[in-house]
């Protein structure tokens, strides 16, 4: 079984090689491998033709939201991937997706065949027609997963961030230019309410802080300033 939607807090955290591994010291007790500890996140990043919505994310609105199809790893033309919608509200991060096969995926695009009964398919597909969605940019990390021992805690470790705008399907693999020129590591801290104590005091002597850090924001805003130079 999968959630299909659900509501969390997030904070995002960019960290320098020694910083890991310093926090990592310091929360090993506290937290655990999840089911999906070690995995590559692929993504295909729909937007309009001027990517309207990317552009629209990064002027900090109140309500934002973005539609992608993500896999687990590489897939095959038979493997389930996920079609989500991701908003973000105050702060308040939401997603609402579906899992059909990769196959399944294709035969929307093409002839826009789905399940008329499913509400959230019905969501996204308004999002499609409405917005005129193509696909943008591949995007790939390689991601550790924990949850909290006690507490309702989710921590994902990202590293290897790399995109392409070319061969923008999953199945193609998961190459692509890297982000970052140095080590770093992108760690995303997912609650439903506040952060525990232990978390909060491993912060402060790394001195690692929040940030607004978006993968498909600072891949387009790197690539456009490229293309300005």
């Amino acid at each position: 079984m999968y959630q299909n939607h659900f509501k969390r807090v997030e904070e995002k955290y960019l960290l320098t090689e020694e910083q890991y591994t310093s926090l990592m010291r310091k929360i090993e007790h506290y937290i655990q491998k999840d089911i999906f500890f070690d995995t590559t996140i692929c993504n295909i990043y729909f937007d309009t033709k001027d990517r309207d919505l990317i552009v629209n994310s990064l002027e900090k609105p109140v309500f934002k939201e973005k539609v992608r199809l993500r896999s687990y790893n590489v897939p095959s033309l038979e493997s389930d991937v996920f079609l989500e919608i991701k908003s973000k509200y105050k702060g308040v991060v939401g997603k609402r997706r579906m899992k059909l096969q990769l196959t399944e995926f294709y035969q929307y695009m093409e002839n826009n065949h789905y399940d008329k009964e499913n509400q959230i398919m019905r969501e996204i597909d308004y999002l499609f027609q409405y917005y005129k969605l193509i696909p943008s940019y591949f995007i790939a990390y390689d991601r550790h997963s924990y949850k909290g021992t006690k507490e309702d805690i989710r921590i994902t470790i990202d590293q290897n961030l790399r995109s392409r705008k070319e061969h923008l399907k999953l199945e193609l693999g998961d190459a692509g230019t890297l982000y970052f020129k140095e080590k770093k590591y992108i760690m995303e801290v997912k609650t439903l309410g506040a952060m525990p104590i232990w978390f909060v005091r491993s912060l402060s002597d790394p001195g690692i802080y929040p940030t607004s850090f978006s993968k498909y924001g600072s891949i387009y805003q790197k690539d456009k300033e490229m293309l300005v130079c």
